[in-house]
């Protein structure tokens, strides 16, 4: 069964497990996901079975929008609370200078990222020399934040969303508003992906792949059975004669091709849609 589809991870779980329980659930052994969600995090998670696993790399998956609930005054070396220390009682802040912070973190923004975090240093993952007590240091990283929204600050919680580039570190926005705010120590208590890119929850219902990829359609004027038995394709054959990864339309599939330096190459021939 080739299928593409938005799944929903709960909380407490890590997405390779929730992926095993789909796997039961559709009695379908190839499968895989795209964006790793911790299992601290619930939300939108896109998910592959057989062929389509390999499309992934072709969907309109950006940006990504989250919502969060910042626990002002919770310390947390993890950033959210797996592993809170301590919590510090605080005077309510008033409400106009949270929503003015909130704002305040879009466009380019340059921060450090999260120690508990799947970042490698001399090729061991973060997290598992954080855990570990060794000291972490992390080049910081940039990313875009295009929009951010106050939902909610119910003292001494903060809600907010923010859509964010590819690889954002949503709990690093958080130490970030609250040092903005002044307040020494806070950490996420809830994080949820609402989106990536066009993708949102939907029941898990199957996909429109050729409504989901984010390279252009090109069209292929030559013999149709070459492409049916993957003959060597010429680029005079097709109306785009640009390089680039582009995807043809073959009635109930699709082909993903790259053009390079005037040579057609299939990427992924024959993907069936249905």
């Amino acid at each position: 069964m080739n299928k593409l589809f938005v799944a929903y991870k709960p909380a407490g779980i890590g997405s390779n497990l929730f992926l095993w329980k789909l796997k039961k659930k559709y009695n379908n052994k190839k499968a895989g996901f795209s964006g790793t969600l911790d299992p601290f995090a619930k939300g939108v998670l896109l998910i592959g079975f057989g062929t389509h696993t390999k499309l992934f790399r072709f969907l309109n998956k950006a940006p990504k929008t989250y919502r969060a609930t910042l626990w002002l005054g919770a310390k947390s070396d993890s950033l959210d609370t797996e592993m809170i220390d301590y919590v510090q009682i605080l005077k309510e802040l008033p409400h106009a200078k949270v929503q003015e912070i909130v704002k305040s973190l879009e466009g380019s923004l340059e921060y450090e990222p999260p120690i508990f975090s799947a970042k490698k240093i001399n090729g061991q993952r973060a997290y598992d020399l954080a855990r570990a007590g060794k000291e972490v240091l992390l080049n910081k990283i940039n990313s875009t934040i295009y929009e951010t929204k106050l939902i909610n600050y119910s003292h001494p919680f903060v809600t907010f969303e923010a859509t964010v580039s590819e690889g954002t570190y949503i709990r690093s926005l958080g130490r970030i508003i609250s040092n903005r705010l002044g307040v020494k120590n806070g950490s996420l208590s809830a994080l949820e992906r609402l989106s990536e890119g066009q993708f949102r929850y939907n029941n898990e219902e199957v996909l429109d792949i050729k409504k989901s990829l984010n390279i252009p359609q090109n069209y292929y004027v030559g013999d149709k059975e070459n492409i049916k038995y993957g003959r060597v394709l010429a680029l005079e054959d097709l109306e785009i004669k640009e390089n680039g990864y582009y995807w043809l339309d073959n009635g109930d599939n699709v082909t993903i091709l790259n053009i390079e330096l005037n040579e057609v190459k299939y990427e992924l021939g024959r993907i069936y849609t249905c």
